[in-house]
């Protein structure tokens, strides 16, 4: 557009422009046509849908490098002519600017390499143990640790997705696949979709899917009114089956914990096998089918389906220790109806996470998600550095009068389970009516 006359679009127009067919967001005063970079937008299609039509400044410096700048001028077509950048959003990226200067998105410490030769031994001695030992507490044992290998890879995998653990990127993509795909089950695609759509729509009823669980859960009563999940394309129907599941939720909460990992390799088959756009769709099956290899395979060499049982539900069980932690850092935080707005992107993202409080020799176990609140304000952030960044966030929040909300592991717990019962007393409530599910009536008629 150099030599040119500038064009200019108000807010307004700008929000005209919000459908895949005709997709407009605005960057630090300037507006991009990025309908024909839809597809082909490294983090998916689902980040710049739910933000169309809006200034999405600070959710692009959250995720983008530097180096991604230089990639916008091809998409700009103007510039806003009402543009305005709230106090909060100033200092918000002010702090990435200064954390960029002082090279801690680069600062990745030696966490990656201590948590692979960690899933290495795991993996080593669970099958030294299936296969050398007849001892049937030992295979129980072993069991567990292919638990505790699942939860290991998957801090691996999520550190991989937000940023490269190691520099070289076919390196990186491999360490996704073999920590994802192939130890878990759990393809990188489906990983990245969900947990992208997750972080730009932190804590919305309608578009984060990481609080779309009916109809075994319900965060909020809110869902009762059978809302749309725009992730999942589905209305989340509160009937009579999801009326008794959620009046339960607080008693069941723990025992589905455990064996919630069936629901991921579910998702991530039905993504492979579905006709959304899939990177390398051929090298995520390729992976997921190693797992499925491997893992049956090490459950069948046991002496007899007692023992085999108890491996399964042994490594389900302890696995279901991390399903519980994702859990724990927004159940119980502050939900909203409707899709992510581009403009408050700090007070979206500290009022919808809950900070786990551990001293720092607990760091791994929680595998970065002690420091939530900064993990979503910073997600490129390695680890390493969340701790130390802390201090600078706690501020922030505290100029601002936002909410930073933490808790011990124990007392976040009960906070989470505080917010499942009151949902669930309010779905026992009879006087609020359920549409009628004649499946359900039609199993249930007597006479």
């Amino acid at each position: 557009m150099e030599g040119e006359q500038k064009r200019y679009f108000s807010s307004d127009e700008l929000r005209k422009h919000n459908v895949a067919t005709d997709l407009w967001i605005s960057i630090q005063g300037k507006v991009y046509d990025v309908t024909g970079w839809l597809n082909d937008h490294p983090g998916g299609d689902l980040p710049l849908r739910n933000l169309a039509g809006q200034d999405v400044t600070d959710a692009f410096v959250a995720y983008h490098p530097g180096s991604a700048w230089k990639h916008l001028d091809r998409f700009l077509i103007g510039h806003l002519s009402d543009y305005e950048v709230s106090d909060v959003s100033k200092d918000y990226r002010r702090l990435v600017g200064e954390f960029s200067k002082m090279g801690l998105f680069e600062k990745k410490g030696h966490i990656s390499g201590v948590t692979l030769v960690l899933i290495a031994v795991l993996l080593s001695a669970a099958v030294y143990g299936v296969f050398f030992s007849s001892c049937a507490l030992m295979h129980l044992v072993c069991g567990g640790m292919v638990g505790f290998l699942w939860i290991q890879s998957g801090w691996m995998g999520h550190d991989s997705g937000h940023y490269k653990i190691v520099k070289n990127a076919k390196l990186n993509r491999f360490v996704q696949i073999v920590t994802g795909n192939c130890l878990t089950g759990i393809n990188i695609a489906w990983w990245k979709r969900n947990h992208n759509a997750h972080h730009i729509a932190c804590n919305s009823l309608e578009f984060d899917p990481d609080l779309q669980h009916m109809p075994i859960f319900a965060v909020s009563s809110r869902l009762f009114s059978s809302l749309t999940s725009y992730f999942y394309e589905r209305k989340m129907n509160f009937d009579a089956v999801a009326r008794f599941l959620v009046s339960y939720q607080h008693w069941t909460f723990y025992p589905v914990m455990c064996f919630a990992r069936i629901n991921l390799f579910a998702q991530s088959i039905l993504l492979l096998l579905s006709n959304k756009k899939v990177p390398n769709r051929w090298l995520e099956i390729l992976g997921v089918t190693v797992f499925w290899v491997w893992y049956p395979l090490l459950v069948s060499c046991l002496p007899n389906w007692v023992e085999r049982l108890m491996f399964v539900v042994a490594s389900f069980a302890v696995s279901g220790i991390q399903h519980v932690q994702f859990c724990l850092n927004h159940f119980s935080s502050s939900v909203y109806v409707g899709p992510p707005a581009g403009n408050d992107w700090f007070e979206k993202q500290t009022m919808g996470t809950l900070n786990i409080s551990c001293s720092p020799w607990m760091d791994w176990f929680h595998g970065g998600l002690q420091f939530q609140v900064e993990h979503h304000l910073f997600p490129r952030l390695p680890r390493c550095q969340l701790r130390k960044v802390a201090p600078f966030v706690r501020e922030l929040c505290k100029k601002h009068k936002l909410a930073y909300s933490t808790a011990s592991f124990w007392e976040a717990n009960v906070m989470t389970v505080r917010t499942l019962r009151t949902a669930a007393l309010q779905a026992q409530d009879l006087s609020n009516p359920v549409p009628k599910n004649l499946v359900w009536e039609a199993v249930n008629t007597h006479g």
